[in-house]
Order: C-alpha cells, then sequence, then structure tokens
C-alpha cells in the first residue's frame, strides 16, 4: 500500500464537491463502521471518486445516514491507517494520491481521451473562420451579460419564434422555399428532423425509398425504426422515379440530396423533381429532403429546393449550419407541411422539450445582422480554394478519375475496373489522407467502386500534401 505525505494533499482546494451521497444508505442492523469503511472503500477501489476528492465531513455524513459519528470516525481512521485516505488539520480527509485500483471502469478513462484530429479529406470536418467565431463569441457574451427571461423557462418545442422567423426569410431568399416561421422546426441538426419524421409519420413495416448509393446515417435512421428500405437506382438526373415504382409500389416515403445527391454529387433534373413530387402526391407519400449543404455552389446560385415546387404539401425540408458554420452548434431545421406540424411538435417536445436559447439568440442576431451572409462569402472562396488544391493533389494519379465539383464539400474519385475502394481507404490513410468507400454506400444495387473525399475543414496546402503523398503510394501500388 502506497501512503502520502500530507504536503501534497494540503495544496488542493479543501472545497472540492460533495460526493457523500454515492455512500449508500447503511442498514439499520449490524456493524455500521465495517459496512461505510467497505462501501468508502469501494468507491475509491474502483474509481468512482478520484484521488483528491474531499470526504464529507464525520458529522454532515453521520446525520445523513443515521448512525453515530463515533462509529464514522472509525471507519475513517480505518481508511487513513490502509493508506486510502490523508487527513490534514483544518482541512478535511482526501483520498490518498496513490491507491490500488480494482475494476476500474473502463468507460470513466475513456470520457478522458480526447477526439483524434481528422486525417485532410475526412468527410464532415466544418473550416473555422476566425472573423465569425469572434462575432458569434461576442454576440453569446452579450446574452449573456444581459439574459433576457426566456434563458429563464420553458421554452418552445419548435424553437424560438425570432430564429425561426430569420430562418425563414434567409430561406426564401436563398433557397426559393415557400414558407413562414410558423413551418419551421428547430432541431439538433438534419438527423434529429429525419428522425422525429420517421417516428411521427411512418409505422414500422412501412416501406420507404432511399438513394443509392446513399447517406449512410439517414439509412440508420429509417432501420432504426423498423422501416423497410429499397433502395432505388441514381443516375446522372438523380434518383429514378419509375424504378422506384417498380421496385416497391407501395412506399409511404423517399429521402432524396436533390440538389446535390450524397454520395454522388450529381443535382436531380426538374423532370425527375416534378415526377417524384407526382409521384408522392398521387400516392399519399412523403418526399424528405436533405439539402445538407447547398449553401456550397460554385458556378453560379444556389439549386431552388424541391419543396418551392410543391404545391401539395407533401415535401419535408431539411437544413442545417453545422456544415455552414460548425456541427458544434447543433442547431438545424425542419420545414414541416402543415398537415403533420402537430404530430412532429408533440415528438419534439415528449423527447427534447426545446432548443438551446442561448444558442439561438446568438445565431439569430448573427443571420438579421448580415453576418451568416458575409461569412458565407468567405467560405465558398475557402472550399473552391481547398477543392482545387485536392484535385491538384489527385490529379495524374493511376486508376482515379477526378472531377471537379461544381456544388459541395467533398468529391467522387472513379476507379479503374479491377481496383477495390476498400483496400485504397487504408493505402489512403497511411499516406495521411482520410477517404471513404463508395461500395460502403450501396443499398440493393450491386456496389460501384470509388473514393469520397472531403475538402472542408482543412487548407489548400494540407490537401494538397496529403493527396499527392496517396497518389505517389497509389502508382507504387498499382505498379507492384
Amino acid at each position: 500500500m502506497v501512503r502520502n505525505s500530507s504536503n501534497s494533499i494540503l495544496k488542493k482546494k479543501a472545497n472540492l464537491p460533495d460526493w457523500s451521497a454515492l455512500v449508500p444508505v447503511l442498514p439499520g442492523e449490524g456493524p455500521h463502521t465495517q459496512a461505510l469503511y467497505a462501501a468508502i472503500r469501494q468507491l475509491i477501489e474502483t474509481g468512482t471518486v478520484p484521488p483528491g476528492a474531499k470526504l464529507p465531513p464525520t458529522r454532515d455524513l453521520a446525520t445523513r445516514l443515521r448512525m453515530s459519528r463515533i462509529a464514522v470516525v472509525a471507519a475513517f481512521e480505518r481508511l487513513a491507517a490502509d493508506g486510502f485516505t490523508v487527513a490534514c488539520v483544518g482541512a478535511g480527509t482526501f483520498v490518498s494520491d496513490a491507491v490500488p485500483l480494482v475494476g476500474a471502469r473502463p468507460v470513466l478513462q475513456g470520457r478522458r481521451q480526447q477526439p483524434a484530429m481528422p486525417l485532410p479529406g475526412t468527410l464532415g470536418v466544418a473550416t473555422a473562420d476566425a472573423r465569425s467565431l469572434k462575432i458569434f463569441r461576442a454576440l453569446l457574451s452579450r446574452h449573456l451579460a444581459r439574459p433576457g427571461p426566456e434563458h429563464f423557462q420553458y421554452g418552445d418545442p419548435r424553437g424560438g419564434e425570432a430564429l425561426r422567423e430569420a430562418i425563414a426569410a434567409y430561406l426564401r431568399t436563398a433557397r426559393g422555399v415557400r414558407c413562414d416561421a410558423a413551418q419551421i422546426v428547430v432541431t439538433a441538426g438534419t438527423q434529429q428532423g429525419l428522425d422525429l419524421f420517421v417516428r411521427a409519420m411512418l409505422n414500422p413495416g412501412d416501406g420507404a425509398w432511399i438513394e443509392d448509393p446513399c447517406y449512410p446515417s439517414a439509412r440508420a435512421a429509417f432501420a432504426g425504426n423498423g422501416i423497410r428500405l429499397q433502395g432505388v437506382p441514381v443516375d446522372a438526373e438523380g434518383l429514378d422515379t419509375e424504378r422506384g415504382e417498380a421496385l416497391m409500389p407501395d412506399a409511404r416515403a423517399v429521402y432524396v440530396t436533390p440538389s446535390h445527391q450524397f454520395p454522388l454529387g450529381v443535382a436531380m433534373s426538374m423532370r425527375r423533381r416534378l415526377a417524384l413530387i407526382d409521384w408522392a402526391r398521387r400516392n399519399d407519400a412523403w418526399i424528405v429532403e436533405d439539402d445538407y449543404d447547398s449553401e456550397f455552389r460554385y458556378a453560379g446560385p444556389p439549386l431552388t429546393a424541391m419543396q418551392g415546387l410543391d404545391a401539395t404539401g407533401r415535401v419535408v425540408y431539411l437544413g442545417t449550419f453545422s456544415k455552414v458554420l460548425l456541427p458544434g452548434l447543433r442547431i438545424g431545421y425542419a420545414v414541416l407541411p402543415e398537415a403533420i406540424m402537430e404530430k412532429v411538435v408533440a415528438l419534439r417536445a415528449r423527447t427534447d422539450r426545446f432548443p438551446a436559447t442561448l444558442a439561438e439568440a446568438a445565431l439569430t442576431e448573427f443571420i438579421r445582422e448580415g453576418h451568416l451572409a458575409a461569412h458565407l462569402r468567405r467560405a465558398r472562396r475557402r472550399m473552391a480554394a481547398a477543392r482545387d488544391a485536392l484535385v491538384a493533389g489527385l490529379e495524374g494519379g493511376r486508376g482515379l478519375g477526378v472531377d471537379v465539383p461544381e456544388q459541395g464539400l467533398h468529391l467522387l474519385a472513379g476507379l479503374a475496373p479491377g481496383m477495390r475502394d476498400t483496400a485504397l481507404v487504408e493505402l489512403a490513410a497511411s499516406a495521411g489522407l482520410g477517404v471513404r468507400s463508395l461500395s460502403s454506400m450501396a443499398v440493393s444495387e450491386p456496389p460501384r467502386q470509388g473514393l469520397v473525399i472531403g475538402f472542408s475543414g482543412f487548407t489548400p496546402d494540407v490537401l494538397f500534401e496529403a493527396a499527392s503523398a496517396f497518389r505517389a503510394l497509389l502508382e507504387r501500388h498499382v505498379q507492384g
């Protein structure tokens, strides 16, 4: 047993959090000293209470456990004698800095681990903008310095009206979405919006179409709620409605990314959009339009949302600020037809009550004061430069076919016949480039081969270096 002198303990604060509630209520009969000793020792040995933690005062613990103070003091003295605690005159009793851990819980160790830095090319990484972060920090501080009453009470499960009005105005202008604040539900990203729709409007066993290849997290949202999924092939015009009707005529919903299909990157043609809306009208079905990165278009203005073409109220429109600002903000939105609003809001109220008002307030002013528009202009320029650097680093690679995307935050690299994308994922990682295999995103069609590579969140020089290293390694791999 390792014993410590009291010098290091005395340097610790004497008012660390009180963990007396972790001590179980002792039995009414039996040796209380032994039971209390065993209970506290177990908390220390399993790592439930860390080294340096302060034990509650003996008088307080005796009162809470309804036992004599003499018994508590005796238990504390035994803990100190065995080296589990150190008593410091005038400060209290503390857990020793070095004690044996018996069956320490891995989950506690895992919580202390920091997430690894992603490799350049990894999908879903946002680009930090120093100017926008400075402004957002000032807006948060403003509301913390003079908090309004909305921060001290439970709010609207749809989200604050001011933010919903700001989002509606932005969507009407930038995306051609037909909506007002009453149709919007603020969510913790598109994934929550999709999950709310599926749970509120579909039943286990219902059928749904999904693009093939698809966004894996969307597939998980449907499958996790017991929905029968049918992959519908995607070609140069997007999802093929006629094939969908032939493959699953009884589908109740379809999930699409029409402005920038994930992962292929194609845009759904107007002919296909109108056909899909007509299918939903005829079959009393729903279209879930995920508009996840439409703000990043490099050849002209963003494409008009499918929701703006729908006069029948069959389209659920999902968007997010994760790609535009940062995923850690955890704010997205769903524009809902009036017919389903009540069910979705009721579900939201049962599961999440309402969004975080402090972040809402800052984001509302960020949009209203024009900072979002300025941020997007800067972000598009940066993303275009990052895209071009990634393409330059990959160009000329043997077996790679790279097209320069006109929209979005990722590109698709096609592979020569006979090359397997799953094998190249590990090869790319060894070169310092993060890629995803296209075949892993297949639903029911024979999987296509390709590499999905992101360019958001990394500087052009870093992307070029990683892509060039992968290209050189691929050259040796093909020759070998």
